[in-house]
């Protein structure tokens, strides 16, 4: 993924600002249509938003250098794992620079359950740019992005928001 070198370290600032503990955005947003995407997994197959109709899906931008994304991986993991049957869909968006061989050894250490992809300029423009990571959206199974949050959440909160979609 390509973007302009002021952006890791505006990146960076906006990540020391918002994703500290208690230091988040997040709330219920006007029901908007999520956009359509096509991004390459970590061993280059495609991955479509389309595999994911009539899902709720939770859509987390997120990288391996990131402490608070990384501390919510395990509470994801656990609700793809509850939650499922139900029709949750959990897909992680990798926003790493390094490439996927990094994200793919991170996977495998840490053993993430669910689908990670690696972000492109397109998604990241099309969810309406990513301020400070982790950002995650909720995606209701009519494909509308429901809820927006920005910065780290304790994994029982964000559960009692989500299970509001999962109904």
């Amino acid at each position: 993924m390509k973007m302009p070198p002021v952006f890791l370290p505006a990146l960076a600032a906006a990540f020391l600002l918002l994703a500290a503990p208690g230091m988040r955005a997040a709330g219920d947003i006007k029901p908007t249509p999520a956009p359509a995407w096509q991004l390459k997994d970590v061993d280059g197959r495609v991955v479509s938003s389309d595999q994911f109709r009539n899902k709720v899906v939770v859509l987390d931008f997120w990288a391996t250098w990131c402490g608070p994304c990384r501390a919510e991986i395990p509470g994801y993991g656990a609700l793809q794992k509850k939650y499922a049957a139900d029709g949750l869909a959990v897909v992680g968006v990798s926003l790493d620079q390094a490439g996927p061989g990094v994200v793919k050894k991170f996977i495998a250490e840490e053993k993430i359950g669910y689908q990670i992809v690696m972000a492109d300029d397109q998604i990241v423009g099309a969810f309406g740019g990513v301020e400070a990571i982790p950002t995650t959206f909720i995606i209701d199974r009519s494909g509308m992005i429901r809820y927006r949050k920005v910065g780290s959440m304790p994994p029982g909160d964000f559960e009692e928001v989500l299970k509001r979609f999962l109904k």
